[in-house]
């Protein structure tokens, strides 16, 4: 008795130590964003001119709220394009017990493999040739292709291993068709895993740098990475308001996760089993 309660104790020790470790960063962030520019004191001292003016400045003169936009349009659409997709995917290839459905499943898994810069001229050649620069569409059409592989396994992987067999023989005995199967026994089953796949997703194309400066540079749409990166100079950065700008970004994806974070772990459980 005493060696579980003396155990009990030092897990609550260590849980809230780590939750205070992982929140240090969180306290820098928010305690230089709202901190005068001329303010040089250590970054973890709280500030004793704090200003919100940083926020409103980050708000008002700049293209973050039209970013906004831009990034929820593209996560939005990227993300219901990649799980509709892989969900097509990914139960033909977990209930198939035919060696081409094997090959199709290790196929797909070659993608996590290769990196996508591989792909970064011909992709880039391909949309110039659409006139599809400087829209958000090479971003859409593009993401969904990135996103593929890790979402099939995940998926597939989970209705193997969580999604019992016999719900769908029921239902196909009720005279339900492989389509209305999968919309109606299937799909409710997979909400965990599904929710795990947008989270992660959406937080990838979310936080994504790289892509839109390729495929949107020089037009008048931006994601949230490229508003904020014009706050970098090569000799002067405004800091301040470049975290007020970052802090202002997180707010959405983190309501996102905080409505799906039930999902994660459950997804990740029934996914990576065995």
């Amino acid at each position: 008795m005493k060696t579980s309660r003396t155990s009990r104790i030092l897990t609550t020790i260590t849980s809230y130590g780590m939750t205070i470790f992982f929140l240090i960063p969180v306290y820098i962030l928010i305690n230089l964003s709202i901190r005068p520019e001329s303010d040089q004191t250590p970054a973890f001292i709280p500030s004793s001119h704090a200003t919100f003016d940083h926020f409103i400045q980050a708000w008002n003169g700049s293209p973050l709220p039209g970013a906004i936009i831009t990034s929820v349009l593209v996560t939005a659409m990227s993300c219901l394009a990649v799980l509709a997709l892989a969900t097509m995917a990914a139960y033909p290839l977990a209930r198939s017990t035919g060696r081409l459905s094997s090959v199709t499943f290790f196929a797909f898994m070659i993608g996590l493999l290769l990196p996508f810069q591989v792909a970064l001229v011909p992709l880039y050649v391909q949309m110039r040739d659409l006139g599809l620069l400087g829209s958000v569409w090479p971003l859409v059409i593009i993401y969904p292709g990135v996103q593929l592989p890790f979402t099939i396994f995940l998926l597939t992987t989970f209705i193997r291993t969580s999604v019992p067999e016999e719900f769908e023989e029921a239902a196909q005995i009720d005279g339900c068709g492989p389509i209305r199967t999968l919309w109606h026994i299937v799909v409710p089953l997979l909400r965990p895993a599904l929710g795990t796949c947008l989270i992660l997703n959406s937080v990838s194309i979310w936080n994504d740098f790289f892509t839109p400066l390729i495929y949107l540079a020089g037009s008048d749409q931006v994601t949230i990475p490229m508003a904020i990166y014009q706050y970098v100079g090569q000799y002067v950065s405004n800091w301040p308001l470049i975290f007020a700008s970052l802090i202002i970004s997180m707010a959405p994806i983190l309501g996102l996760y905080l409505a799906f974070q039930r999902y994660v772990i459950r997804g990740f459980a029934g996914g990576l089993k065995g």
